[in-house]
Order: structure tokens, then C-alpha cells, then sequence
């Protein structure tokens, strides 16, 4: 999606491309249980690398908090800063100089309970996998009780922004995380199978990864039951109220 808005941004306008970011969301555990609970516990162990006008930075994990419009079917989320590779894929391959990525969930308790084990639990017991391990057996239970009610939906957007105002996003809802992944495996399994790629280990933005020529078809592929696919359109397409709190640098 981000690899699709920096190719349109440089084909239609003649504006410099400035700044990209990543807001995910997710319902609960997703479906996930276990695997993402751990995932995001030890991200909280990680310093949260962002780049700032070419300029490598490194942030508090879970700070920044912005409340970000995913639209149709999700509304308005709360989302944190937290340190995820295509920060630095998108920064290195699609060579945009200001990249950051967070993420939030719901209930909205479940944020704040981030927040304090970012800011309360010591980072060696984080970056210990095996006590980690310990911490999301103790809380998937309770996790796994509240996902029936907060179900397992899940939203992506990416927000790319060029020197001359063009302004333009991508958003993709699904009702359900556990769904939307085996439809979007099965995309990239087909242009594989189409010789779409090339041997070896990529990146999603990278050519080699998903050739330009195919990002499209692959897109459409892997929105196939989603609530709302929006892809190159405007800001105003949703209404957004973002308010940054507790960051220093606008990122």
C-alpha cells in the first residue's frame, strides 16, 4: 500500500514526497491469542526507531499517541508509537525522509494497560523471552474473555504526504484479522505462482518482492471482504481529528 502511494505521488505530481506513516489497529487479540500478545509485549522492550526529515530517531515504545479515523466500520482509534520494520524499509527502499508506524487496540483498556508495562515493567524483564513467555500466560485468559465481545477486526492506514500539499491514503478494514491474512497469504501465494516475484527474500515494497506491474491486481486480491478498501484518495475521504500528545517532534 505505502510502495502504491509513493509510486502515484511521484507519477502525478511534481511535488517531493516528505513524509509516510503507518497507523494499525486491531480488535482485542485479533484471533491471534498468544502470538500477538507476545509480539507486542516485547516490542515494548524496543526503543521505537522513526526517521525525521532523513534523520534517524529513536523514541519511547507506546508514546505519541495520536487518535486516527480508519473510517467505515472502525471510526476513530487511539494509536501508539511502536517500532515496526517497514519504518525503515519504507524509509531505505521507497526513500521518504519522515516514516513512523504505531499501533493501538480495544477496548481502549487494553491501551492503557501498554502503556503502563512500557512505562512500568523494567525493559531486561521485556526483552526476556521466556519471561514474557510467563507475563502472556497470566494475561491471555482475561484477553481471550473480553475478545468475544471486542471481536477481531482489524484496520490498516497509510498516510503519505508531498512538498506541494498532495495529501493522499490508503485504508484497509476487515471484520476479521484471522481472514483478512489467509486472503492477503493467498494473493502473494498466486503472484508467486504467476512469476510475479523473484527468488529470494524481499521486502513487500521492494520490485523484486511484488514487480510495480502487479501491485494492483495483488491489492485488489487481498482486499476481497474487506469493509473498506480505499486506496490514492484524499484525506478528506476521512474525517480525521489527530491530536498528538506527549512527542516532542510531529511524526
Amino acid at each position: 500500500m505505502a510502495a502504491e502511494l509513493v509510486r502515484a505521488a511521484k507519477a502525478e505530481s511534481e511535488g517531493e514526497i516528505e513524509r509516510l506513516r503507518f497507523f494499525y489497529y486491531t480488535a482485542g487479540s485479533g484471533g491471534a491469542g498468544p502470538t500477538i500478545l507476545a509480539t507486542s509485549f516485547l516490542l515494548l522492550g524496543e526503543d521505537v526507531v522513526a526517521y525525521n526529515k532523513g534523520e534517524k530517531i529513536k523514541l519511547k515504545p507506546y508514546s505519541g499517541m495520536l487518535n486516527i479515523d480508519f473510517g467505515k466500520g472502525i471510526g476513530k482509534r487511539d494509536v501508539y508509537l511502536l517500532n515496526l520494520p517497514e519504518v525503515r524499509s519504507a524509509h531505505e527502499i521507497l526513500g521518504v525522509p519522515t516514516v513512523s508506524a504505531r499501533f493501538g487496540t480495544a477496548p481502549f483498556f487494553w491501551n492503557w494497560g501498554m502503556v503502563a508495562i512500557a512505562n512500568l515493567v523494567p525493559v531486561e524483564f521485556l526483552r526476556d523471552r521466556s519471561k514474557v513467555q510467563q507475563l502472556v500466560e497470566l494475561v491471555d485468559p482475561v484477553v481471550r474473555a473480553f475478545d468475544g465481545i471486542a471481536g477481531e477486526r482489524v484496520s490498516m492506514r497509510v498516510d503519505l504526504e508531498c512538498s506541494n500539499g498532495r495529501n493522499t491514503i490508503g485504508i484497509f478494514s476487515h471484520k476479521r484479522l484471522s481472514a483478512s491474512v489467509g486472503t492477503a497469504t493467498a494473493a502473494f501465494a498466486l503472484a508467486v505462482l504467476e512469476g510475479s516475484t523473484q527468488p529470494g527474500v524481499w521486502f513487500p515494497e521492494e520490485p523484486e518482492g511484488i514487480e510495480i506491474e502487479s501491485r494492483k491486481v495483488l491489492l485488489e486480491r487481498a482486499s476481497k471482504g474487506t469493509i473498506n478498501f480505499v486506496m490514492n484518495k484524499p484525506p478528506w475521504m476521512v474525517e480525521t481529528d489527530a491530536k498528538e500528545v506527549g512527542l516532542g517532534i510531529y511524526i
